[in-house]
């Protein structure tokens, strides 16, 4: 086994006459932080849509634990344990905590209408093992929070909704997290606190990598272990956050030449 994760091979897409990604190579290991950075419009988020089967791939393979997964449908990037956020809240906001977690682990639930109606001893019990688990899983990002499951997500500040998109993808226990500007929306002192329980869920689960799309500097600076500098579709850097940093091209991008 490689320590080699993820891979996107020569990656292209195109809407018409644009090339939103152009021959975009990269790789991810286990474990690993992996900061996805660039200029609006770069194609950052463009790379993650066509990942999870939002978008087909115009050229180019996406490899997943040596599984070609180019094209694969949401459903099958799902399975095979890749899962996200969106920059823009995805939460049904009068629903539950609880239930807007297990939105994202429907496909261990036995939610037909013979199991519900016959099987009510057994309905029972898988909910209240579901409850459990969505209740431990946001217990670690905050207790105060864990006593409140029945609670409409509506009536939650913007930190903690983040904090529920979060064990949303994580419930179905992945092996990838895509974060997409997980600190859209939030205050200095909220990003700090978010960024602190992304790092130990990282140091809780055992061989979950991340790759983390962000517009605050700080926060990659912070988190990752690596990063990717997309402009205009294409790779310009790749390495350590310091080494992107005093890359003179990604100056060039995100500053422009004076």
């Amino acid at each position: 086994m490689t320590n080699s994760l993820l891979e996107f091979r020569n990656l292209t897409k195109r809407f018409g006459g644009v090339t939103a990604l152009d021959d975009f190579s990269m790789h991810l290991n286990r474990g690993e932080i992996l900061g996805l950075i660039g200029p609006n419009g770069s194609g950052k988020t463009t790379s993650f849509n066509l990942l999870t089967g939002i978008y087909p791939a115009s050229g180019g393979s996406i490899f997943f634990d040596g599984e070609d997964i180019t094209n694969k449908s949401p459903r099958k990037v799902y399975e095979a344990g890749v899962v996200r956020t969106f920059q823009r809240s995805r939460l049904c906001l009068p629903l539950s905590i609880y239930d807007n977690i297990m939105i994202g682990d429907t496909s261990r639930l036995k939610t037909g209408i013979c199991a519900n109606l016959l099987g009510r001893k057994a309905f029972r019990k898988q909910y209240e093992e579901t409850f459990e688990k969505a209740r431990s899983l946001v217990a670690t990002f905050s207790g105060n929070l864990a006593d409140r499951m029945m609670e409409p997500v509506g009536a939650l500040p913007m930190i903690e909704r983040r904090r529920i998109e979060i064990c949303r993808a994580l419930i179905s226990e992945p092996r990838l997290l895509l974060l997409d500007e997980p600190s859209a929306g939030m205050t200095h002192d909220e990003t700090d606190q978010l960024m602190t329980d992304i790092l130990d869920v990282r140091a809780r689960g055992e061989g979950l990598s991340i790759i983390i799309v962000e517009h605050e500097m700080g926060v990659i600076e912070r988190i990752t272990d690596r990063c990717v500098v997309l402009s205009y579709g294409r790779k310009i850097a790749e390495g350590s956050y310091a080494e992107v940093a005093a890359d003179a091209e990604v100056q060039n991008a995100y500053l422009g030449v004076d």
